[in-house]
């Protein structure tokens, strides 16, 4: 469910300089297909959360991915660029897979082990990321950049079936709240100071990928003159870091603790870009060079996203978590449209790979603000 999000983000990124050939457009018009799916998503994930805590996870799962196998075959038919991108908008419907997952998730295990259990599963979500934009750079160099949507197509179809036959109802009981009052419980959660603070750990951690997202294939295709399939082999270096990252948060994260994972995991991040900037400060940048470091930013994304998204999810209510997971994935969502978007309007053959770097260093730093707030206002509950 979450593995086909994340298909859905960057399989096609490798062939966005193709695209905007095919549709006659230039590069910053055709890189709003990143974020027009990445700020529909977050406008839904607020109406997702309070939907499923009402009516079941299954129902509302199940109609968000139709919507996306529909807009699916029309985005490959699509005639003209304004008719792809509202396609695109309409494929965000598929973002109920990653909201629910991880709401399933604690719906089925205690606070104490979700962290570990989303670990592990993200850590298998991790595989999709890493091969998505390898296969959809080789694809598009075969066939055309409709044959990554192929792809995608055929892939929600397959979840489709799963979901018939495998996927039972989680979502405790509603005890009779209506819509409207599921919604009025919005308050209470944007009131609790740790759940803000595991919010925007996790917003801005997942940020710096986003805009990563928005302006590596600009750097790789631009700057360093790498070819779609190898580009998109490059783009994969986070996922590949991300995957052991959750490796170690599902193993380690019962012993180190939760919020020392988050916080382990955001200073390696910021570490490792800001390693990335002095190298790019020094001229001396190198396609492998740039997209190493970003390994680091898989890493540690993968070792604090997990447990940021499960504190958030443990200091509500039960029967408020889907709206819990609904509104941080709203501000990680929302918070990467606006970087993707960012990252892709300021940079240039002039400016180079620097101003991608700085929003990216900007985002790792103040996802360690977040969780150190988390850890001062929780001694604090401690000692009260």
């Amino acid at each position: 469910m979450a593995g086909l999000s994340a298909m859905a983000l960057n399989v096609f990124l490798p062939a966005l300089p193709d695209m905007a050939t095919h549709f006659g457009t230039d590069y910053k018009v055709m890189q709003l297909s990143v974020g027009i799916f990445l700020a529909v998503n977050a406008v839904l994930q607020i109406i997702i959360g309070p939907l499923s805590d009402r009516y079941g996870r299954r129902p509302v799962i199940m109609v968000g991915t139709g919507t996306f196998m529909i807009a699916t075959v029309f985005a490959i038919y699509a005639p003209s660029i304004e008719s792809f991108l509202l396609m695109r908008a309409a494929q965000a419907g598929i973002v109920t897979g990653m909201v629910l997952s991880r709401a399933i998730v604690r719906d089925i295990a205690p606070a104490e082990s979700a962290g570990s259990m989303i670990a592990y599963v993200t850590m298998g979500m991790a595989v999709v990321p890493m091969l998505a934009p390898t296969v959809g750079g080789y694809l598009s160099q075969a066939f055309g950049w409709q044959a990554n949507f192929w792809l995608l197509l055929m892939a929600s179809g397959a979840l489709m079936v799963l979901f018939y036959f495998d996927l039972g109802e989680t979502a405790p009981d509603s005890g009779g709240r209506t819509l409207s009052e599921t919604f009025r419980a919005f308050p209470e959660i944007l009131t609790s100071k740790r759940f803000l603070g595991y919010a925007f750990s996790t917003a801005f951690a997942s940020g710096a990928f986003f805009a990563y997202l928005g302006g590596a294939p600009f750097v790789g295709s631009t700057l360093f003159g790498l070819t779609e399939d190898k580009l998109g082999l490059y783009m994969g270096a986070p996922a590949l870091g991300y995957f052991f990252g959750n490796f170690l948060a599902g193993r380690y994260s019962h012993k180190v603790g939760m919020n020392n994972m988050v916080l382990i995991g955001a200073v390696i991040v910021t570490a490792g870009l800001l390693a990335s900037l002095a190298l790019d400060a020094s001229g001396h940048a190198t396609a492998e060079t740039f997209f190493g470091f970003m390994v680091l930013l898989g890493f540690g994304n993968g070792m604090q996203l997990p447990n940021a998204i499960a504190g958030s999810l443990s200091v509500v209510r039960p029967e408020l978590v889907g709206s819990a997971s609904g509104l941080g994935g709203t501000l990680m969502i929302g918070g990467g449209a606006i970087l993707s978007a960012l990252a892709g309007s300021v940079l240039s053959e002039d400016t180079g790979a620097t101003p991608l770097l700085l929003i990216m260093c900007a985002a790792a730093f103040a996802s360690i603000l977040a969780i150190l707030w988390v850890i001062q206002r929780e001694k604090r509950l401690a000692l009260s």
